[in-house]
């Protein structure tokens, strides 16, 4: 369930990139608000996700979604001039998450107080 509330997460990402884009310096009131609600849903969504995938992948996967959904839509729609090349990079992106899910990630090193015990709210979902 983490791993599908990221990728839904990185979708919004590409949403609110797009909405902002739309909005015109946020001058537009539609886009604009749609900007708002996206941004907030992403965050809350890569924070929800963060509880049980490590930060690091999980900020690489929201971000690296994030970009070839964002570009992907822009070629799709003929804001950005499509090719081959640029496919292929995202096709990259693309694999690189699904390697990232795939591998997967040992228990979380938590860290250690001074006595010995371990610090709080360390490591993975409590």
């Amino acid at each position: 369930m983490p791993w599908v509330l990221l990728v839904l997460s990185a979708f919004l990402e590409a949403v609110w990139a797009s909405a902002l884009a739309a909005s015109d310096g946020l001058s537009r009131p539609l886009p604009a608000a749609l900007f708002g609600v996206a941004i907030v849903l992403s965050m809350l969504g890569l924070a929800r996700a963060a509880r049980s995938i490590p930060m690091s992948t999980a900020y690489a996967v929201w971000t690296g979604l994030g970009a070839a959904l964002t570009v992907a839509w822009a070629m799709a729609f003929g804001e950005e001039q499509a090719s081959v090349a640029k496919a292929l990079l995202i096709a990259g992106i693309v694999g690189s998450v699904v390697g990232l899910k795939l591998v997967g990630h040992p228990e979380p090193v938590r860290p250690r107080r001074a006595d010995g015990g371990e610090s709080p709210g360390a490591g993975g979902s409590s």
